[in-house]
């Protein structure tokens, strides 16, 4: 997620092969930190979700910007600092390493400052992991080794804007959203080669658009059956959430407002999401992280003291972690994460 307050000056939140640095001494950022922030409970039902007792911790912090965490079945969890450039790992004892830097952008042309780094990241059916390089245009795979190799650069032929979030399908399939975050200008950047921000289908060396009618398309996260695709909108006039049917081929069907947070007080704007074994909805949204049910209803909001942009769900599948804008956040749930396709 990317503040308002920078949206509104043009810049939001929100590959030449990548090459990755000899990993860095493994260093402790922040391990133990007391509980802080804070849960708003709108709805009986969120106790179900969360205990009354349950408290946020934080466990590392000291970046610029977090981004796309995802939790490996080895026990460690992976996420991007999008503005720092590298994707990182933490490991519970507090140590913390770098997986790929630069994780996101290789060149010197775009400012040292940006949103050019890494973000979203999937593992896929061969166990190597897609990630969204926002700088470099692109979603390569990250192998065991290290070795990053390009999956997706173009479609029909025009380089992507700046891949933000992916997602596979059990059939193989890579879906992943494509704003114009990475991009200094924006949609009026002169480097834009595709005349929208759309959300895509990647599947057997094909590209295909699949939606086109949201601004801003940020966050996407299956269903437990993979039959309902979720997106989310970080568009600041038009802050919400989607749901579309998903064919067995991939083409989205009878989308329609999940989820709409336009009307909230709080400065925010919709990003990063995961979904539950029984299908609520933990999302990034103004003000914190919105806890929905399988319907739409909003049952809370978890509160971290920084504005959040994305969560996995870790451990033994029962507890959230969430990235926020320099640190990343934990909390105890009482029902485990759908499980990915792959891991």
């Amino acid at each position: 997620m990317i503040p308002v307050s920078k949206i509104a000056i043009g810049v939001s939140a929100l590959f030449l092969a990548a090459c990755s640095k000899a990993p860095e001494p493994a260093k402790t950022v922040a391990v133990a930190e007391p509980p802080t922030g804070s849960i708003v409970r709108l709805d009986p039902g969120l106790d179900a979700l969360i205990a009354p007792d349950a408290k946020i911790e934080k466990v590392s912090t000291g970046y610029k910007f977090l981004e796309g965490p995802l939790w490996r079945s080895q026990g460690s969890l992976w996420f991007s600092d999008l503005v720092g450039n590298v994707v990182h790992q933490w490991t519970p004892d507090g140590k913390v390493t770098d997986v790929l830097n630069p994780g996101g952008y290789d060149g010197k042309d775009l400012p040292a400052d940006g949103y050019n780094g890494p973000n979203g990241m999937a593992v896929g059916p061969d166990g190597n992991v897609a990630l969204c390089q926002h700088g470099n245009r692109r979603i390569v795979t990250l192998a065991a080794d290290k070795k990053v190799t390009p999956l997706v650069e173009k479609f029909d032929g025009k380089k992507l804007n700046s891949p933000n979030d992916v997602v596979y399908s059990p059939d193989g399939a890579l879906y992943f959203t494509d704003p114009p975050f990475g991009l200094p200008k924006q949609d009026e950047d002169p480097a834009k080669e595709i005349k929208f921000n759309g959300v895509y289908r990647f599947a057997k060396g094909k590209v295909e658009a699949i939606y086109k009618d949201l601004a801003r398309p940020n966050g996407i996260a299956f269903s437990p059956d993979f039959k309902t695709l979720y997106l989310s909108n970080s568009e600041a006039t038009h802050r919400l959430w989607m749901r579309c049917d998903v064919a067995a081929t991939g083409p989205l069907t009878n989308c329609k407002v999940f989820a709409d947070a336009t009307s909230s007080p709080d400065q925010g704007v919709p990003d990063g999401m995961r979904v539950d074994s029984a299908g609520n909805v933990y999302a990034s949204g103004p003000g914190g992280l919105w806890v929905f049910s399988p319907e739409g209803k909003h049952l809370g909001t978890i509160k971290t003291p920084e504005g959040p942009s994305n969560c996995s769900f870790g451990d033994d599948g029962k507890t959230l972690y969430i990235t926020a804008v320099s640190s990343v956040y934990k909390i105890r749930v009482n029902v485990a994460g759908a499980k990915p396709a792959y891991n």
